[in-house]
């Protein structure tokens, strides 16, 4: 797996945003909200949520219409939107760079991005101060035929996957996301499962190999790198 970098707070003009770079994505989330939203889009019991995502090139295409689809879908059980009744929440996700040979996938593979765009979204809300349910992270898996899985694997692994798999996990270690491509058996996906949980949540899990890896699960990552801004922020009172 490769290690993630993430910073909150980057834009001025948002009132969340984040920047998360992992596999080779960078993505810059923006939230905005609870804001005004259309009356034709007005929600009497709940807020909104509008989720917009932009290709590192050129415009939005029907792949982009779909990972924003997905993403709803995952948000929305998160999200309390009901906390906001008759307002929009707006999520904007940039992706800035994207992995050399990523034009040799297939145009209908969307789920390379996906992960990045979840973890930079999580962050972005987590700046903005949104009421969550729970936090949550994201991983993509590629598994071999010879039964090697990968995470976060290059464009050339994935080609030669024989099924890529993308979980995401609360930070309790429930799943809430679990969208597979290719062909597998359930033990196949029982092992990327189990693999994706490890990589989100160890520190949930009782597994003591996991922990004494010493590297951190992207959960605890997402914890520290909000922690950090926290202190951040705080430096003025505790100076």
């Amino acid at each position: 797996m490769t290690v993630p970098s993430a910073d909150v707070s980057v834009l001025h003009r948002a009132d969340g945003s984040a920047q998360y770079s992992a596999a080779g994505y960078t993505v810059v989330a923006a939230v905005n909200g609870p804001i005004e939203v259309m009356r034709r889009d007005e929600l009497p019991q709940h807020a909104a949520l509008e989720v917009n995502v932009r290709p590192s090139v050129g415009v939005g295409s029907p792949k982009e219409r779909h990972l924003e689809s997905l993403i709803h879908a995952t948000l929305r059980d998160i999200v309390l939107t009901h906390m906001h009744p008759r307002t929009l929440i707006q999520l904007t996700l940039q992706i800035v760079n994207t992995p050399e040979q990523e034009n040799t996938l297939p145009a209908s593979f969307a789920l390379s991005p996906l992960p990045a765009l979840l973890n930079a979204a999580i962050l972005a809300f987590l700046s903005a101060s949104i009421p969550l349910t729970s936090t949550f992270t994201s991983v993509l898996l590629a598994t071999q035929s010879s039964g090697a899985i990968s995470i976060d694997p290059a464009p050339k692994l994935i080609l030669s996957a024989s099924s890529t798999h993308v979980f995401a996990f609360s930070s309790t270690g429930n799943l809430i996301l679990d969208l597979s491509e290719g062909e597998f058996d359930i033990d196949t996906w029982e092992k990327a499962h189990d693999k994706a949980k490890e990589e989100c949540c160890k520190e949930q899990l009782e597994d003591s190999d996991a922990m004494e890896e010493g590297k951190p699960s992207l959960q605890g990552f997402v914890e520290r790198v909000v922690e950090a801004r926290v202190d951040k922020e705080r430096a003025w009172k505790n100076g």
